[in-house]
């Protein structure tokens, strides 16, 4: 089986999970934050981070509550274990660094905070809060940046009940697009 099609037959087989506490489930949300790239006129390599961002959701194995249980699921991470070794840099960067974005955002600006859903400000509080002085440097000096906070954007709006996307099948060009040359080769 392909990468791709793994990752497919992930949203398949656990994307109808709901959102954290959105009413959309896991799939619809992801499907809609590329959706909200892809009309952004995102680069591919951004539309490809917008559809996986979520992916380490559908990879852990970890209870849908997890957050009201006090657990950070690490999603960012788990997501970003699986991706590093076959897509590329511009393509994973974003979705590793989507939750410092939130951080970011929350930091820089207060209006960014008070929009968050509940379940957003519960996983805030999970993922450690607002980034302090130091945290913000950090995130700024890293060269993917940008494109993590376009991410965060992203999938602040992605939760939309009932909003029409493309299937998965149309995003498969951009996944392939984003595949790591020598991990492409090797499928």
């Amino acid at each position: 089986m392909s990468t791709i099609d793994e990752i497919f037959e992930w949203f398949k087989t656990r994307g109808s999970e709901a959102y954290l506490g959105e009413p959309v489930s896991l799939t619809e949300h992801m499907l809609q934050t590329a959706l909200a790239a892809e009309r952004d006129e995102a680069p591919p390599t951004l539309v490809a981070a917008a559809l996986l961002h979520d992916l380490g959701h559908l990879v852990h194995e970890l209870p849908e509550d997890s957050a009201e249980r006090g657990v950070d699921t690490r999603h960012e991470e788990v997501g970003f274990d699986f991706l590093a070794r076959r897509f590329i840099d511009a393509a994973v960067e974003p979705v590793r660094l989507h939750v410092a974005a939130k951080r970011y955002l929350c930091a820089v600006d207060q209006a960014y905070l008070a929009q968050l859903s509940p379940a957003s400000l519960l996983s805030l509080e999970l993922q450690g809060g607002p980034y302090d002085a130091a945290e913000l440097a950090a995130f700024r000096a890293n060269p993917y940046h940008a494109d993590a906070v376009r991410l965060r954007h992203y999938d602040d709006i992605a939760k939309e009940s009932g909003l029409q996307t493309p299937g998965l099948e149309h995003y498969r060009r951009f996944l392939e697009r984003a595949l790591r040359p020598d991990y492409r080769r090797s499928e």
